[in-house]
């Protein structure tokens, strides 16, 4: 990654029932899943690496749906939430500190989706090689003004325009660099989506094969598996609580 490009760092998803939801994605993704932390945040993990979080829906928000997260690495996160609200998005959880973990806050883009931006205390996480099972593995924001977002995005992470994919209909799908290294893509929401969101990819080892678990173990599929160019396959389900996933394998 060069210098001045953020990525992202960490993701979890909030939910309705912790324990049939850790259930599901470690009989799905083959995840472990440990306790850790206050309120019972759950980790996802890999091995020895961690990947995601779990927790459940606070009280105080009970409107929210189920729905995963993704947290944008920064080294200040008082000044790049006083930067989205200049550039026209909306904080909706100030910067707070997490005891030995490190500080976030939760904010909107100018158009509405969210995200989080995260300062990590402590060593980073190494990177992985791509398609490795069991990590995040691409990102997507399905928004309402594709170069409104991707304009937003490049000026405040650094984040540079990669090659774009005409899809007819559907428009343009324009992917996007944190320094060298795809890492992404964005497209104009179809009509039946209601709001902007970030839709994260997890890395699986045969794609008809987590999409039967998916529907062995409460959850179902949205987009059947679909080959990508480059060769992948992809496939987007819902949990048995109600949060939007996709996975991706180099095979089927």
């Amino acid at each position: 990654m060069t210098a001045g490009a953020s990525d992202f760092v960490w993701y979890d998803v909030m939910t309705t029932d912790t324990a049939k939801a850790a259930e599901f994605y470690k009989a799905v993704i083959g995840w472990n899943v440990t306790a850790t932390g206050p309120n019972d945040y759950l980790i996802f993990s890999v091995g020895s690496a961690m990947v995601a979080g779990l927790m459940a829906i606070p009280f105080d928000d009970h409107k929210a749906p189920p729905a995963w997260s993704g947290y944008i690495g920064v080294d200040d996160v008082d000044a790049y939430t006083r930067k989205v609200e200049d550039a026209g998005g909306a904080t909706y959880v100030p910067p707070t500190d997490i005891a030995d973990v490190g500080r976030f806050s939760v904010v909107a883009d100018p158009q509405g989706a969210m995200f989080m931006l995260f300062r990590v205390d402590g060593p980073k996480a190494p990177e992985v090689a791509p398609m490795t099972p069991g990590h995040i593995g691409w990102h997507e924001l399905l928004t309402s003004d594709p170069e409104a977002a991707l304009s937003f995005y490049s000026q405040l992470f650094g984040w540079t325009r990669a090659e774009a994919l005409e899809m007819g209909p559907l428009g343009t799908y324009q992917m996007f660099s944190a320094g060298a290294r795809p890492i992404g893509g964005m497209m104009k929401m179809p009509s039946e989506v209601l709001h902007p969101y970030w839709l994260f990819y997890i890395n699986v080892k045969a794609l008809d094969e987590a999409v039967a678990a998916t529907l062995a173990h409460g959850g179902r599929i949205v987009q059947e598996p679909t080959e990508v160019p480059g060769g992948s396959w992809v496939a987007q389900g819902i949990d048995p609580q109600g949060a939007v996933f996709a996975m991706v394998a180099s095979h089927r």
